[in-house]
């Protein structure tokens, strides 16, 4: 889930000419409905406004610049590459959200707006359930003894069972790997299904969410792996679990951090990387943006004309590796890719996108994930591997990593694993018509039966008693 993040902006709203207070509104985002409050204040003259983001746990997100001219309301977040513009009517503003040239309505009013009722999925487990259930916390050592929270299912029928500890793909993610926009929790169906076949799972909160400690933002790929390698000794403390059977199962980038952790360590039984990747970042990023833009209908030149710049940006991201260097290079580009190209080609580059998309690419996690290639961590993996990929998988294209994966792995003579594109399915591995983000809501499917079958099969072959 390479960065499948819906990203929201600012607002506010006004009472005779006073605006200070909370507001709240809710942005509609191609079916996808966010409920937002944005608080604004005065300070000796000027006004302060900060964004919550409920529904994607975002809270207290400041702003850059807030207006209030003649009835007009205008915020900004460069951040995020976005704006909103609103009119004072009366007791609530109505106006509109533009973020990266989509625009949508948005309007705000003093009232708050209710938590939806969650709706539940058909795949959802609903207790009592058929297996133990366990709050448990393990520290990490390495990264300031942060506490990482997590649940322990154990089948109740298999003695010392062998376990898997699940990897949460980019982003903040808590233990459900939960897709708030979208309503679908992988992981807690993974996990269901997994224990009700006699493996005993792992899932935990991503340092910084939910209940676990530590801070999400400026941490790489390389800090996460250290957060499961907290994970798997804590495992082999317990005495209920087989301690030599203690597999990792990443999805996205866990599929990328689990060979990681695995190339490093003798005591892990297995992997499976569900839509891991097999090819350098920059690679994945290039690929992945090609093909969301044709999905969406972009023109050939236009899809061409991102391919190349992304091509620029990524080989200064790869070659500078200082910095402030970074930042001052990257204005230098998007300023003459300005200047030189078509006018239509560049339309969406606004200021503010440009200034938040170089944020991204000068951050800690990104200029990580660019730089480097999963081949230098597959090549030294020699437990079992399980590679499964959706053939609509737009996010980690699903032949160019898994043949990746096949060829690292058959040259470094790994004795077992195995490769599997599977038919119809996208990056959630829901069965899917297109693939495309905008359909995640719309499946009732979380999490095909099929790939839940193939992973749980897999690893009974390979460690059931």
């Amino acid at each position: 889930m390479y960065k499948l993040l819906i990203l929201i902006l600012i607002s506010s709203i006004t009472h005779a000419q006073d605006i200070t207070g909370d507001w709240h509104g809710q942005l509609n985002i191609m079916g996808t409905k966010l409920r937002i409050s944005f608080h604004i204040k005065q300070d000796k003259g000027t006004y302060i406004s900060t964004l919550d983001s409920l529904d994607q746990g975002a809270f207290d997100l400041a702003t850059d610049s807030t207006e209030f001219v003649n009835g007009k309301l205008t915020i900004s977040m460069k951040n995020l590459g976005a704006d909103y513009v609103g009119t004072l009517d009366s007791k609530s503003i109505k106006g509109t959200f533009t973020q990266n040239g989509a625009s949508f309505p948005l309007d705000l009013t003093g009232e708050e707006i209710a938590k939806p009722k969650v709706v539940i999925r058909p795949q959802d487990p609903i207790e009592p359930f058929e297996y133990l259930s366990e709050e448990v916390t393990f520290i990490n050592k390495s990264a300031d003894s942060i506490k990482l929270a997590g649940t322990l299912t154990l089948p109740k029928d298999v003695e010392n069972p062998a376990v898997a500890i699940l990897i949460t793909g980019s982003g903040p993610q808590n233990r459900n790997e939960e897709l708030g926009p979208f309503n679908h929790r992988p992981f807690l169906v993974l996990s269901d299904h997994l224990t009700k076949k006699g493996i005993a799972v792992l899932r935990y909160d991503d340092r910084g969410v939910a209940e676990s400690e530590g801070k999400h933002k400026g941490a790489t790929s390389a800090d996460f792996a250290t957060d499961v390698a907290a994970a798997v000794d804590y495992l082999k403390t317990r005495s209920d679990i087989d301690t030599h059977k203690i597999g990792l199962i990443g999805h996205s980038e866990g599929g990328f951090i689990a060979p990681m952790l695995a190339s490093s360590r003798d005591d892990i039984a297995f992997i499976v990387m569900l839509a891991g990747t097999g090819v350098d970042g920059a690679t994945i990023l290039k690929t992945q943006g090609r093909k969301s833009a044709e999905l969406s209908g972009e023109s050939t030149e236009k899809l061409d004309f991102n391919e190349q710049l992304a091509g620029k940006v990524f080989d200064l991201v790869i070659q500078e590796k200082n910095t402030e260097k970074l930042v001052f290079k990257l204005s230098e580009l998007f300023k003459k890719t300005l200047e030189n190209s078509p006018k239509e080609m560049t339309k969406d580059l606004t200021e503010e996108t440009i200034q938040s998309q170089i944020k991204t690419l000068s951050s800690n996690w990104f200029q990580y994930f660019i730089r480097t290639d999963p081949q230098q961590f597959l090549s030294k993996v020699n437990c079992p591997v399980l590679a499964i990929n959706g053939e609509k998988d737009f996010q980690v294209l699903p032949k160019l990593n898994l043949n990746a994966i096949d060829r690292i792995l058959k040259q470094a003579n790994n004795k077992d694993f195995t490769i599997k594109e599977l038919a119809g399915m996208n990056h959630l591995f829901q069965t899917a018509e297109t693939g495309a983000i905008t359909e995640y809501g719309t499946i009732e499917e979380t999490f095909s039966p099929i790939a839940l079958n193939i992973v749980s099969e897999w690893i009974n072959k390979r460690f059931s008693q």
